[in-house]
């Protein structure tokens, strides 16, 4: 499932996904894998994103009602 949250969070910030991967340490593919729902981060790189878009878990991986994250 896709998650346009982190997506959403990151172009607030103004941030490519080149620039989020490389502050976090991973490749702009490992990002653009998460938004599209193609790979599923360990916790630790959900915390990374987190603390790097200015977010909680909650905010960007929590699913909603509906069972889907968004």
């Amino acid at each position: 499932m896709k998650n346009l949250k982190v997506k959403l969070a990151r172009m607030e910030k103004d941030m490519s996904q080149t620039e989020l991967a490389r502050r976090i340490g991973v490749t702009r593919q490992t990002i653009g894998m998460v938004e599209s729902g193609d790979y599923n981060p360990t916790l630790n790189l959900c915390i990374q994103i987190c603390k790097e878009l200015g977010k909680t878990l909650n905010d960007l991986f929590w699913e909603d009602n509906d069972n889907e994250m968004v």
